[in-house]
């Protein structure tokens, strides 16, 4: 049954090893790209979330009276801050918070330095359009007040993350070429080695469909096996990355090893099932070509 199955002689033509290699080192690949965009998306949702509706207000000479006369500059920018509508939970940040905050640039205790530290009032931000309102009515009550969202930050990440889809989008175009021109390369090397017996069956009359569909199952099934192996071996290198970037995800190392995104799990499926097609595809375009050559 084996040698009347194999009467082109294909596992010696084509061989067990060069296609699943090269087709598993492109999967592994593969798969870190999309492993990589949907990490990138994730954390940039995340981080857009946060940054985007944080609001800075800082004031300087935080305890002078303010403009209206009634208490300090500090307080009147609270009472605009509590009374604008879009923003909720204005808080100042104490002097121990400033301290932590300023620690890397400016040392231990900055509120001891010569230099005077604006007071710093962080609040949510969920108005819609600028704010530009809002600093001037900052302005009016302590003049100098400086107010910052982070929309700027928030449009920085999702040009980041589009750079990013963009290079993976790249990568597996180029993973994808590469793929098909190894599997074409062994093609043709197996069609030059049984290049005879090839001729003989085909002016005896076999159909160029069934040659060619007797290569694209042997190059389907290496391609297949090779993309189940590297798509395997990206999964422990995927977890490792994943523990490594846990900090960043607001998820703590000790709470255990974080777990891959759904959507990367239901992806790691189509990875096998692309590059069976691809080698399918691609032999049936190479040995079709050569075959005609024949004529």
């Amino acid at each position: 049954m084996a040698r009347r199955a194999d009467q082109l002689g294909l596992h010696s033509a084509m061989a067990d090893r060069l296609i699943p290699m090269l087709v598993g080192a492109m999967s592994f690949l593969a798969v870190l790209a999309i492993a990589g965009v949907i990490a990138a998306a994730a954390l940039a949702a995340q981080w857009q979330g946060d940054t985007g509706a944080a609001l800075t207000v800082q004031v300087p000479d935080a305890n002078a009276p303010a403009a209206s006369g009634a208490g300090d500059r500090k307080g009147a920018v609270l009472g605009v801050l509590a009374a604008t509508p879009g923003v909720t939970g204005p808080k100042a940040l104490s002097d121990a918070e400033l301290d932590r905050l300023l620690k890397p640039w400016l040392g231990e205790d900055a509120q001891n330095l010569a230099l005077p530290v604006p007071a710093v009032i962080t609040a949510s931000w969920s108005g819609a359009g600028s704010i530009a309102s809002l600093r001037a009515a900052l302005d009016e009550a302590a003049p100098g007040t400086l107010a910052e969202t982070g929309a700027r930050w928030a449009a920085r990440v999702a040009a980041l993350t589009a750079s990013l889809k963009t290079s993976a989008a790249a990568i597996l175009v180029i993973v994808a070429l590469v793929a098909s021109a190894v599997i074409a390369i062994a093609t043709h090397a197996g069609l030059a080695q049984r290049r005879e017996t090839i001729a003989i069956i085909h002016g005896l009359g076999a159909l160029d469909s069934d040659i060619a569909g007797r290569f694209a199952l042997r190059a389907t099934l290496l391609a297949g096996f090779g993309a189940i192996i590297g798509a395997g071996l990206a999964v422990p290198v995927l977890l490792w990355l994943a523990r490594l970037a846990a900090p960043f995800a607001g998820v703590l190392p000790q709470t255990g090893a974080p777990s891959l995104p759904p959507l990367l799990w239901a992806v790691l499926p189509a990875i096998p099932i692309a590059a069976a097609l691809i080698g399918w595809v691609t032999t049936q375009f190479t040995v079709r070509g050569w075959l005609r050559g024949l004529a």
